[in-house]
């Protein structure tokens, strides 16, 4: 199972290697294992009020392939928190069956449409379509007017604009599927989608990340599939005709004895899914990010049309206000921040040899301030604005020029920058880590390191004084 699962390697493979070798695969601890991750699937995703209703009627008649509005759909059910009812009204959500609908179930990666029921009685918005059995759709609605009752007729409105973006979507993602296949491999196999009005979010089976210049191959296949503009065909047939047809089937998935095959473009696949009605419909296509979400399996979101268009008037006013900030034409921005990151490695090189200098200088100022202790130089002391790096400059002047020494510096801005030094002949009796940590936790904070070099931090900057006139105490007190 985790050879399929993971590697995305077929079970009828795996049977075919261990028969060559005179093993034979375990198909029923396959199974349960395969019914153990769609349980735990379930489990994890969102919960739906609807698949716990009781429901014994007739199938819904699915007429969104070809129609966004029904009139005349009759309410053959009502439900109000799970529970059967003959009415709803005014301000209640409810889920409400119809003999016929145009609304797509939520199915297949698919979400549900959204839309408006209504009658001269009554308004009702429909926020989700889900599925109650297999072939029975529930509205999720909030009754916005009036009241409804089983019975009543309805005519049943698909919000269009809606529909649109999510077809785009769903038929770009056969387009991926097969252009990933194309690029990565035929290992590439489908682990899970979500398809939106926003974007299609592709999981797939694949060990490696996707490389810039793969992308870039992918984003053109799908693309020049839609500039042919070729119309999108379905066809209804039996599962074996299907099989023949060479139609891409998602392994693990549970198929009727009828079928339906969608060819768009290049792509042909089993989908029972709305789509465009040609190629050309999707507009654009845009990979958005592409990452790893498990061992074995890579994620990419993608946009279409007016989303796409949207993400690259995007894109294109990032490159706009950097070039503005970088004074440059967007043609030329990358040569200029390769110019701008030059100059920024060379005055910071600069600022390190100033740092460099006034280290040196304050070491020597800070020589004089040295108390000895039994033949060891002790020195606390406070540098104004120094970084972590002046500190430790600092340091290692002052150890060169006091010789044996127990040395504490410090810096404070809205925070307590410490570090501390011994010298080697003195790290027998005292400890950098000590020393500095002692300090540390009188000004909020806490630190360590070797015995000869530590460093530690602090947020009570007002404690700093105070606690920097406990050293000498506490380093005699070793000394001794």
């Amino acid at each position: 199972f985790k050879l399929h699962d993971t590697f995305g390697f077929p079970l009828d493979l795996t049977a075919d290697v261990c028969r060559e070798r005179g093993f034979s695969v375990d198909d029923t601890g396959f199974d349960a294992a395969m019914n153990a991750q769609k349980d735990a699937s379930r489990a994890a995703g969102k919960f739906k009020m609807d698949k716990a209703l009781s429901y014994d009627g007739a199938k819904t008649n699915f007429q969104g392939y070809e129609h966004l509005c029904v009139d005349g759909a009759v309410v053959v059910a009502l439900y109000v928190d799970g529970v059967a009812v003959n009415a709803i009204e005014a301000g209640q959500n409810a889920i409400v069956i119809l003999d016929q609908t145009p609304f797509y179930a939520e199915s297949g990666g698919q979400v549900g449409d959204a839309g408006v029921l209504s009658n001269a009685q009554a308004t009702l918005n429909v926020a989700d379509t889900t599925k109650v059995l297999p072939d029975v759709f529930g509205h999720h609605v909030n009754v916005a007017s009036g009241t409804v009752k089983v019975g009543d007729t309805l005519t049943a409105q698909v919000d269009g604009s809606r529909r649109a973006a999510t077809v785009r979507n769903h038929s770009a993602t056969h387009l991926l599927h097969k252009a990933l296949r194309e690029v990565l491999g035929t290992h590439v196999q489908q682990k899970g989608s979500l398809v939106d009005a926003d974007k299609t979010r592709f999981d797939f089976a694949h060990n490696a990340p996707v490389t810039t210049e793969q992308i870039a191959q992918i984003e053109n296949i799908v693309n020049a599939e839609i500039l042919n503009n070729p119309e999108t065909q379905a066809q209804v047939m039996s599962f074996d005709d299907a099989k023949d047809t060479g139609a891409m089937m998602l392994f693990g998935e549970k198929y009727g004895d009828e079928v339906r095959v969608l060819t768009i473009g290049s792509s042909v696949e089993l989908c029972g899914g709305t789509h465009v009605h040609a190629t050309g419909d999707i507009g654009l296509f845009k990979i958005t990010s592409e990452g790893g979400v498990a061992a074995g399996v890579r994620r990419i979101e993608a946009v279409t049309g007016m989303n796409a268009l949207a993400y690259t008037q995007h894109l294109a006013a990032q490159v706009a206000q950097v070039a503005g900030a970088l004074k440059s034409a967007p043609s030329e921005i990358i040569e200029r921040i390769a110019q701008t990151q030059n100059e920024v490695k060379s005055l910071e090189k600069e600022l390190a040899q100033v740092k460099a200098k006034i280290a040196a200088a304050q070491g020597g100022d800070l020589v004089g301030q040295a108390v000895e202790v039994n033949g060891v130089k002790v020195l606390a002391a406070t540098l104004d604005g120094a970084d972590v790096k002046m500190l430790r400059d600092t340091m290692d002047s002052l150890k060169s020029k006091l010789g044996s020494a127990v040395i504490l510096l410090a810096s404070a801005t809205d925070k307590v920058a410490l570090i501390a030094g011994v010298t080697a002949d003195a790290t027998a009796k005292v400890k950098a880590g000590d020393l500095v940590n002692f300090v540390a936790t009188q000004v909020g904070g806490k630190g360590g390191g070797r015995a000869d070099m530590a460093q530690a931090g602090g947020t009570d900057v007002a404690a700093l004084p105070a606690a920097m006139a406990t050293v000498h105490a506490f380093v005699s007190a070793k000394l001794q």
